[in-house]
Formats: structure tokens, sequence, C-alpha cells
């Protein structure tokens, strides 16, 4: 099984080979390569750079579509322990008073219901990804199949976090308001304070649903791309088994 390294040392023996269309060359572990133009797609079992290149973009499609359609479906983040997100930690006091005096099956209503705002907005995600994907340069693929194996993942972090909390804001305020968190949460802090003597507490609940729901859909990111790397099942297309899995001349 070929992996995203075995893909980067064809791509750099392509480069090192421009000047020879019919070059040879062997790499540990596969054998003779016979070596393609660099600027021509091939139907023979090479790999050339524009080939590679639109192998990872493919392969990140497709492992943030999956991610993405995981986490929108009805208990993708709810019953996912990886991404499940929990009562907030700046107020976990709360729940965990309220739990004392009888209020537990509140607490949980409302953790559902976070949730499920953040199954509704994942799937507003996708769009943003895809934007970041289709503008990788041939060094950001280069960085990226020579890099770690979340590197990809890394990548996306970098380049789209900031925005998709700026998308995902107002989505995911309409989301808990939907799925009822917003009630829930106020009324759990508003019984919360009339505690005697207990230290007042109100965060911000969209900033930290939001925040919550783009670290899920990242985990997710970088489970599929570990995937597509190691698996050649994860890989669908034709593409995609060529690139990552690329044969013995």
């Amino acid at each position: 099984m070929k992996n995203f390294r075995s893909v980067a040392l064809l791509t750099a023996a392509l480069a090192l080979a421009a000047v020879s269309a019919q070059a040879q060359i062997k790499l540990p572990g596969l054998g003779t390569i016979k070596l393609p133009s660099t600027t021509k797609t091939t139907t023979g079992g090479s790999v050339t750079q524009q080939e590679a290149a639109m192998g990872l973009k493919e392969a990140l499609t497709q492992g943030i579509s999956k991610g993405a359609d995981q986490a929108s479906k009805q208990d993708g983040f709810y019953l996912n322990s990886l991404i499940r997100i929990p009562f907030p930690p700046d107020a976990q006091r709360v729940a965990t008073t309220l739990r004392s005096i009888g209020l537990g099956s509140e607490v949980d209503k409302f953790e559902l219901a976070l949730n499920r705002g953040a199954e509704q907005a994942a799937i507003k995600a996708k769009p943003i990804f895809i934007s970041a994907i289709k503008s990788l340069s041939f060094s950001d693929v280069w960085n990226i199949l020579t890099g770690q194996k979340d590197a990809a993942t890394q990548y996306l972090k970098r380049t789209t976090t900031t925005q998709l909390v700026t998308a995902f804001s107002p989505i995911m305020q309409q989301a808990l308001d939907q799925t009822s968190a917003t009630k829930y949460y106020t009324g759990l802090v508003t019984r919360y304070n009339q505690i005697p003597l207990v230290k007042k507490a109100n965060p911000n609940l969209n900033e930290y649903a939001t925040g919550k729901a783009v670290d899920g859909l990242f985990t997710l990111i970088a489970q599929e791309e570990a995937n597509i790397r190691e698996n050649p099942v994860a890989r669908t297309t034709e593409l995609l088994k060529k690139v990552f899995g690329s044969k013995k001349s």
C-alpha cells in the first residue's frame, strides 16, 4: 500500500525528469518508474505533477464532503464521543449544581439541543473548505504531500478557521434558536444565578458552540485524510487509485 510519501517521491522525481519525458528512476519500494512529461496527464501507470495535484485536491474534497455530511446527520455530533459538545466548561459549575438539585434532565436537554445546533450548521462549512482547496498552489500541494499525516487538515485550519468562525456565528445562532438550545441555556443560567451565594455565570453560548463545531469538523476531516492516505478502499475514483496507489512499472 502506497501512501502520500510515495506520491511525494514520485512528484519529486517527475520534477527532476522534466528535461527527459522518457527518463527512468528507481524509487525505494516502487521499482523502476518510467517518468512521463510533467505537463500532461498520462493514461498509463505513472503519475504526473498535474495528476498528483489533482489527486490531492480530489482527496481533500472527498474527505471534507464526507466529514461535513457525517457531522450534519442527526447525532453526528451528539453520539460521536470525539466531537460531542458538552456543557460549556466556563459554566460547568452551573451543570454540576443543577444536577445536584434534581435538574439533570434539563441539563441533558440543553446539551442535546446544543449538538443539534452544531449538526444543522455543519453542512454550511463545505463550500468554504472547497474554496480553500481550489486555491491550493503547487507549493501547497508539495508541502502537504511531504508533510505529516494531518498536513492537509492543518493547512485548512490555517487558511479557513477565521472565515469559518465568521460564517458560522450567525448560522450557529439561528440553529441554537431553532433547536431551543438558547432557551434552555438561558433558563438554566437564570435558575443557577438565583441560587443564594453562587458566583454568577453567563458565558457566550454562540462563541462556545461555534468554536466547538469548527473544531469538530476539523477532527472529522483529519480522520478522512488519514483514511485516504492509508486505506486503498477509501480511494473511490480512478484518479485517487492512481495517485495514491501508484503501481510499479
